[in-house]
């Protein structure tokens, strides 16, 4: 079993910035790959980013050039840095660990972007 629990959503104005970690503890085994998604009411569940074990990484279109991903494996956490917020931005960002198969998820984190 593997336990994910992302922390650093909150509430940020328009052009701002916020960092998002993802924290793994449990039965981590490699390599893996991470991925964030973020979750509207209402709206489909959008792929935000992933990044590899070999740190290979892939981002939505939506958030291209502005949002970076990356990985401290001596830590076992996974960051989304996110900047140039937009009010389209706000959601609820989960993170997951996908091994062929399997699929661990976060409880998510509230991110609000709002003047």
């Amino acid at each position: 079993q593997v336990q994910l629990v992302e922390c650093g959503g909150g509430l940020v104005q328009p052009g701002g910035s916020l960092r998002l970690s993802c924290a793994a503890s449990g039965n981590i085994v490699s390599p893996n790959t991470v991925v964030w998604y973020r979750q509207t009411p209402g709206k489909q569940r959008e792929l935000v980013a992933s990044i590899s074990g070999t740190s290979s990484t892939n981002y939505g279109d939506s958030v291209k050039d502005r949002f970076t991903i990356s990985r401290d494996n001596a830590k076992n956490t996974v960051y989304l840095q996110m900047n140039s917020l937009k009010p389209e931005d706000t959601a609820v960002y989960l993170c997951s660990m996908r091994r062929p198969g399997f699929a661990y998820w976060g409880q998510g984190t509230q991110v609000t972007v709002s003047s």
